[in-house]
């Protein structure tokens, strides 16, 4: 069905015996990919993208509030549909994704949004899947004043912190991964050392475009957060971000911020209530 501009519905939906109306629901990923599903027995297309037929995707009951609480849902359905792979879900690709659903007419296209949110945890049952949905209510419990820490609440280049992440990042080629595919050696970028805490992002290969996180240095290897995938060929490209431990003097000597260090960390701490005068001998 040809695209449409239909502004968002303010009509009451179901207020007839019969009406022609069906679900559709919109993924888009982290790495950019956005993917568009109905319940309709054909493609619709609105908002710019194809909503593909997904019969065996059911959004399960839809709960919204009045007030501040955040609104629940959760989506379920069997791996049927190709832009749904197994191997995506395991793979982590949909995390942290966000979601939008609601009803369309299918034979005008008018729709409306009843929930929008991002993906939590995904699951296996059987031959599918669910997943657990976060309403955007949920950054209204953010913590607006910053708790005091003696490490650097900022993220490493990230805002506050205000360093350059491209004077970081650095390319590389996989050298070999261990057997329990834990952990990676590659060759080129900086020393291992400096890769700490950082990040590790799959330029090509079966996980390309996932990042991973850099969990510890073993020797000259790096711990990933998620397992490699066995088998992915030496010579892989990989992008490499170097860490940060936040505290004051990595900051200071390492990077020279000590100017934009977001952190406390000359602040007596809880402890202090608790400690007792040295006797005197």
């Amino acid at each position: 069905m040809a695209e449409s501009s239909w502004p968002e519905s303010t009509r009451v939906w179901f207020s007839e015996p019969l009406e022609t109306v069906a679900i559709w629901w919109r993924l888009e990923r982290r790495d950019g990919v956005t993917l568009g599903f109905t319940s309709h027995d054909r493609d619709l297309g609105f908002d710019g993208l194809v909503h593909r037929t997904a019969p065996g995707m059911v959004p399960s009951a839809i709960r919204r509030t009045a007030d501040f609480e955040a609104d629940s849902a959760e989506v379920a359905g069997a791996l049927s549909h190709d832009s749904i792979r197994e191997e995506d879900l395991a793979a982590g690709r949909f995390d942290g994704g966000s979601i939008a659903m609601g009803l369309v007419d299918w034979s005008t296209l008018e729709r409306t949004t009843l929930y929008a949110g991002t993906i939590g945890a995904v699951g296996h049952e059987a031959a599918g899947f669910s997943a657990e949905l976060r309403s955007v209510k949920e950054l209204l419990s953010r913590q607006i004043v910053p708790r005091t820490a003696p490490t650097c609440r900022a993220e490493f280049c990230g805002e506050g912190c205000t360093l350059s992440a491209s004077a970081f990042t650095h390319s590389a080629t996989l050298a070999e991964i261990s057997s329990d595919a834990a952990a990676v050696r590659v060759t080129g970028g900086p020393a291992t050392a400096l890769l700490a805490d950082g990040t590790f992002r799959w330029i090509d290969g079966p996980e390309a475009g996932l990042t991973r996180r850099i969990e510890a240095i073993d020797s000259d290897s790096l711990v990933l957060d998620r397992p490699a995938v066995i088998g992915t060929a030496t010579g892989t490209r990989v992008e490499l971000r170097e860490g940060c431990d936040h505290t004051l003097e990595t900051c200071a000597t390492r990077f020279g911020n000590a100017i934009n260090f977001q952190g406390e960390p000359y602040l007596p701490g809880n402890d202090l209530l608790t400690r007792y005068p040295a006797p005197q001998g």
